[in-house]
């Protein structure tokens, strides 16, 4: 038990040395995470109806 309250209090100091983000920096980053995150499920989206196209002509 006490090496676990040993790692627990390792913990606590590192994260005192942890840089957290801004709450503006925050929001921008998860704006940013959903935007591409909406980009790429446009895109592999559009791709897929391309090439069902495609292999629905060839087969």
């Amino acid at each position: 038990m006490k090496s676990f309250l040993d790692y627990l209090s390792g913990v606590r100091a590192e994260m005192t040395h942890v840089k957290w983000p801004t709450v503006s920096q925050a929001i921008g980053y998860t704006a940013l995470v959903i935007g591409i995150s909406i980009f790429v499920a446009a895109y592999l989206g559009v791709l897929d109806y391309i090439l069902t196209l495609v292999a629905g002509r060839v087969f």
